[in-house]
């Protein structure tokens, strides 16, 4: 057989021989590929534990502005937007009764001041005549030491009855001054309070702010404030705007972590801007019907950017720690204990172990035993995987790696 034969009976044995195996599903065994996992790096970080509250920002102070007096609106100096200051004349009331009722104490007043110098002219004029009468009766009495029998006994005794009725007389004038200075006393109360009560016409700011209603015009009778028995008209309201209030109804399971003086971070949606504040106050107590607490934040608005009615959303710190090694919170394969996650070996196998944790943020969480830093833990989709497994990590970034939360 010549050599080119021998070559293509080779060849043609080698192709039956392939489509035979092809024919039978005969393949050569392949391994499967490594699972490709996402996996994120333990890191040391900050932790933060925190609420978020959305509430509506209220003036630091607010109220009615009402007359103390009954009257007639005479003038009013602002309206609605007018910003004023402490002490600022708001508005006039006119009251005729008032300015009668003053004239005719005025009246009385300057008669009491003639009475009383009437009386003490009438008392001057007693004190003259018991004097008078006085020094009669000591020389009579000196008289009669030395001649007993020059002076009659009748004369001794008239004189000494004129003492006696001057001083009565005396007394008397003493005493009409005593009750002409009182009703002075009485007329010069009645006067002032008058003076005050002509102040109450006087409507003046007792602080500064913003007029945020008008309720009043020109003409208008206005009702005095303190009369319980008719529903009174206020004037205006004045808000207090250059400081606001936040009041928010902070959870129960919040309420123990309230501190005084703690910051506060409010963001307001409608500014597109973040302010920071400090919690000035808290009631102490829960709301039954809603098992929350006022706690209030007092946010300076000196340029006023923030509106009364707006919404603010405050969020309260309840927790720190700082420098921890943390892992995020869908590397949790349960979050029930125990509580454990799959790491990647350095096989590039997978490992599942036990931890404990502690604080916990909205996307990560603190780990207290069971990992070191920069082991790789695999993130979410562990249901198809078991230890010991073949795996190619893909690493994933985190931009709140060694943040705060």
């Amino acid at each position: 057989m010549t050599p080119h034969r021998r070559i293509a009976l080779l060849l043609a044995a080698a192709a039956a021989a392939g489509a035979s195996c092809a024919r039978s599903g005969g393949a050569a065994p392949t391994a499967d590929p490594p699972r490709v996992v996402s996996v994120a790096r333990v890191t040391r970080g900050d932790l933060t534990r925190s609420v978020e509250i959305a509430a509506e920002f209220r003036p630091y102070q607010q109220i009615d502005l009402h007359a103390k007096v009954a009257g007639f609106l005479k003038d009013i100096y602002v309206d609605i937007g007018d910003h004023v200051k402490e002490g600022q004349l708001i508005a006039v009331l006119e009251a005729p009764e008032m300015a009668d009722e003053s004239a005719q104490t005025d009246a009385a007043l300057k008669r009491a001041q003639v009475d009383v110098e009437r009386a003490r002219a009438d008392e001057e004029r007693c004190e003259a005549e018991a004097k008078l009468r006085q020094e009669e009766f000591d020389r009579l009495s000196g008289v009669v030491k030395v001649r007993a029998n020059l002076v009659a006994q009748q004369d001794i005794d008239d004189v000494n009855a004129h003492v006696l009725e001057a001083n009565a007389q005396l007394a008397s004038a003493k005493a009409a001054v005593a009750s002409a200075e009182a009703q002075v006393q009485v007329a010069t109360a009645a006067k002032e309070r008058d003076a005050v009560l002509l102040t109450y016409l006087r409507i003046i700011a007792p602080f500064s702010g913003v007029i945020t209603n008008r309720l009043a015009d020109p003409g208008a009778m206005i009702q005095a404030g303190t009369a319980s028995h008719v529903q009174a008209m206020p004037v205006v309201q004045l808000s207090q705007v250059d400081r606001l209030r936040l009041v928010l109804p902070v959870p129960e399971s919040a309420v123990p972590r309230v501190q005084l003086g703690a910051p506060v971070e409010v963001r307001v949606e409608a500014l597109k801007r973040v302010f920071q504040g400090r919690i000035s106050r808290f009631t102490a107590k829960l709301d039954t019907s809603t098992r929350t607490m006022d706690t209030e934040v007092d946010l300076p608005n000196p340029d006023l950017t923030i509106k009364p009615g707006m919404f603010g959303y405050a969020t309260l710190v309840l927790d720190q720690r700082q420098g921890v090694l943390a892992v995020p919170i869908e590397a949790l394969a349960s979050r029930a204990a125990p509580i454990t996650v799959l790491v990647v070996g350095a096989d590039q196998r997978l490992e599942r172990r036990q931890i404990d944790t502690g604080l916990e943020a909205p996307d990560r969480i603190e780990v207290v035993n069971g990992l070191r830093e920069g082991d790789l833990v695999v993130l979410g989709g562990q249901a198809d995987l078991r230890p010991g497994q073949l795996v190619s990590p893909k690493l994933q970034t985190s931009t709140t790696d060694g943040g705060s939360h």
